[in-house]
């Protein structure tokens, strides 16, 4: 367990096993945002990880922690910053439209993806080959929304994750993180800063799909990768809790809830 892990760069070797010098993840307009956040989250709490050992410190992985607060991309960024890889996101294309949020999307590594109309077929083969093309650390939320489980456990999965992890081939590593609650309540617009918060993020193996790689990707395949990925968060979650999570996940669907928005 560590407050943080120093940031570390590794050359991979070509095929033909001289070393090849890696492009730098942290550009300038990584290093301007952090100099920019950084001090304001290190006032709002204290950052404890666990196990960060288990992030690739190099390549092309899928990060899919739980998700409970409007902040928390912000607090999984700073961990996956501290642990010396730049944390990236799925962003709808349209976003990138606009000419000052696109500059800043496009210079920061984000991922482009259609969510509607003609491109959206094709939308996950083209960013799972900007994932493993330029070696990203992207993460994905599997709930796709904040949980609705009233004791804030990962609720039932989307398929999105293990769709891009399966399209990709590259592994994906299940995180949970508890104490963001106290910094921003679910559906809460305001950010407590005092008294100090302590925020702790536990780190998980790469879920294992080897058996599922190289079959065809259809809806059997997604929902029993997906069930392997949330069982993952929600073991790490109850240990950071020291609680054993609920045997069956909250599903929306069966308890009358919206998919999206908010229902309290």
């Amino acid at each position: 367990m560590t407050d943080d892990t120093p940031s570390s760069t590794t050359a991979a070797p070509s095929p033909d096993g001289r070393p090849v010098k890696r492009r730098r993840e942290k550009t300038a307009i990584w290093y301007f945002l952090a100099a920019l956040l950084l001090p304001i989250l290190t006032v709002m709490a204290k950052y404890v990880t666990v196990d960060g050992h288990k992030v690739p410190k190099h390549g092309a992985f899928i990060l899919s922690p739980n998700h409970y607060s409007e902040i928390d991309p912000v607090i999984m960024g700073r961990f996956v910053w501290g642990l010396g890889r730049v944390p990236r996101f799925l962003a709808k294309s349209s976003v990138f439209k606009n000419p000052i949020v696109g500059a800043i999307l496009r210079a920061s590594g984000q991922i482009p993806v259609e969510r509607e109309g003609g491109g959206r077929s094709a939308a996950p083969l083209r960013a799972a080959k900007q994932l493993v093309d330029n070696e990203l650390a992207v993460i994905i939320y599997p709930e796709g929304t904040l949980t609705r489980d009233p004791e804030l456990w990962p609720m039932r999965g989307k398929s999105g994750a293990v769709r891009m992890a399966l399209t990709a081939g590259v592994p994906i590593i299940p995180a949970a993180h508890w104490g963001t609650q106290h910094v921003m309540a679910r559906y809460s617009k305001k950010i407590s800063f005092f008294p100090r918060k302590r925020i702790v993020c536990k780190f998980g193996d790469p879920v294992d799909l080897s058996d599922l790689m190289g079959r065809p990707i259809d809806q059997a395949v997604l929902a029993e990768g997906t069930d392997r990925v949330m069982n993952a968060i929600a073991a790490l979650l109850g240990d950071l809790r020291g609680e054993t999570p609920p045997a069956e996940r909250w599903d929306p669907v069966k308890n009358n809830q919206k998919e999206t928005g908010r229902f309290e």
